[in-house]
């Protein structure tokens, strides 16, 4: 069965990244929610997809107790996201504020799904593979996955993602044919798509055998499923 993952909870239809969206797409019969994590400028684990906030502050520079309402830390994040997997995507990138050239922050998260307990139901991911590497060396029971924007070249990307040890690759959709598919598998890596709304790409996405599909609209996947 194709996994459908609440792109940031159920995005279309309730704020993104709020505890509203993650609820909601629980009730839509979602099977796991993406979320994204920052850090603030005390060191708190939050879930936000942008660096910086609306007024163009940037997160790290606030401290939790400052920021507005919306952003929920990860605690209660993953809370609201009870009976559903959890895609944990760190957010690290060169050229924004909060990126972390260290371990800090993958080690934050790591230690954080630890404590809390919840290591059998969260796949961490980053577009940054020293970020998932260093969750996955700190947590070898947290399921890690290497999130991607293209492919050169699908042997070298798919045999570097299962020797670095992780679980998966998160490709963009437009790189998506059965060949990467199928070379994944190979390698005994599951592959996560992002991120689809339309019906009959998600159907195609399902006849080739990908693992998940991240979706802004998790009640049009599930339909398009034929699980509703």
């Amino acid at each position: 069965m194709t996994t459908v993952i609440a792109h940031r909870g159920a995005s279309r239809a309730a704020p993104e990244n709020t505890l509203e969206a993650f609820r909601l797409a629980r009730r839509q019969g979602a099977d796991m929610v993406e979320l994204d994590v920052r850090r603030t400028a005390d060191g708190v684990l939050v879930v936000h997809h942008d660096a910086w906030l609306a007024d163009g502050i940037p997160i790290v520079a606030v401290a939790a107790a400052d920021l507005p309402p919306h952003i929920p830390g990860l605690a209660d994040a993953l809370a609201a996201c009870e009976g559903m997997g959890v895609n944990l995507e760190i957010k690290n990138l060169p050229g924004e504020p909060d990126f972390d050239d260290g371990d800090a922050v993958a080690l934050a998260v790591a230690a954080a799904v630890t404590d809390l307990g919840l290591a059998d139901r969260i796949l961490v991911s980053s577009f940054n593979l020293r970020t998932v590497d260093t969750v996955h060396v700190s947590a070898p029971e947290l399921a890690t996955a290497w999130l991607l924007v293209s492919v050169p070249d699908v042997a070298e990307t798919v045999e570097r993602t299962a020797r670095h040890g992780h679980r998966a690759l998160h490709p963009h959709d437009a790189l998506v044919d059965a060949a990467l598919v199928d070379a994944c598998h190979r390698a005994g890596l599951a592959v996560n798509v992002w991120t689809v709304d339309d019906p009959e790409r998600i159907r195609a996405l399902a006849a080739m055998g990908v693992d998940g599909i991240c979706t802004n609209v998790p009640d049009v996947a599930l339909a398009a499923l034929g699980r509703t």
